[in-house]
């Protein structure tokens, strides 16, 4: 099955999928106007308010814009440099928080290898409305399985590459996240690699996010956890100024 992405389909999905913000967001800002009417407030300091809302509000969404409709993110040629073979051999897992965008497009690009998809969402752990909103319009890979982040049901040394693809900052516990990266390098094997693609909580995504990076974790926090998870080899290149690709070997 092919997935055609829709013009404006990776913004369009972040406005969905946080429309909670957007809407607090612009009560406040009309709460704001109106005690203008009601206070003898500066109107400097009115339309620096009214400035700041705006940038608040509309910046995530030129950014995501940028990064998920401009980007060429979802066309994978990025992947292309790291020279990953296809083989009938192969075992690839694609492993998400509920929201997949990428497996049917991982199989395009890997035909003969053997995909299989997980799926560690957990709606006691993970609680981000946005994330609940987005597993209610996620396309389903076939025989996509429910898994633990303590438990992937797959022998050791068995799977050659692992997609993490801006999936595991849902895990918002370090330990979780380290349990989770220690499963992941106990099934792979010693010539395997693992693909993270994440924001990060630094200087530019809070440019574009304001706040919202604190969702995000920094590529010190990202290194810890792989460290602790047993990981020897961890290597990031930057995706736009917005995203970090993590290569990662046991």
């Amino acid at each position: 099955m092919e997935i055609k992405r829709r013009k404006f389909q990776g913004v369009l999905n972040i406005l969905s999928f946080n429309r909670h913000f957007y809407v607090f967001g612009l009560i406040a800002l009309g709460l704001i106007v109106l005690s203008f009417l009601y206070f003898n407030w500066s109107s400097l300091f009115l339309w620096i308010i009214i400035a700041a809302f705006i940038y608040g509000l509309l910046m995530p969404l030129i950014v995501s814009a940028y990064v998920y409709d401009f980007s060429g993110y979802y066309n994978f040629e990025w992947l292309k440099k790291f020279k990953f073979q296809d083989s009938e051999k192969n075992l690839i897992l694609n492993i998400n928080a509920g929201f997949d965008e990428t497996s049917f497009i991982l199989k395009d690009i890997f035909p003969q290898s053997e995909l299989r998809v997980f799926d560690f969402y957990n709606a006691e752990r993970h609680t981000e409305p946005a994330i609940v909103r987005a597993r209610k319009v996620s396309h389903v890979f076939p025989n996509t399985q429910q898994i633990k982040t303590d438990k992937i049901p797959l022998d050791d040394n068995s799977v050659d590459m692992i997609f993490l693809l801006s999936a595991v900052h849902e895990i918002r516990s370090h330990s979780e996240k380290v349990q989770f990266l220690k499963e992941c390098h106990r099934v792979c094997k010693k010539n395997a690699n693992i693909v993270m693609v994440e924001h990060l909580r630094d200087f530019p995504n809070f440019i574009a996010f304001t706040i919202g990076f604190t969702h995000f974790f920094s590529q010190d926090t990202w290194k810890n956890a792989y460290t602790e998870a047993g990981f020897t080899n961890f290597e990031e290149q930057k995706f736009t100024p917005f995203m970090s690709i993590f290569t990662c070997k046991p």
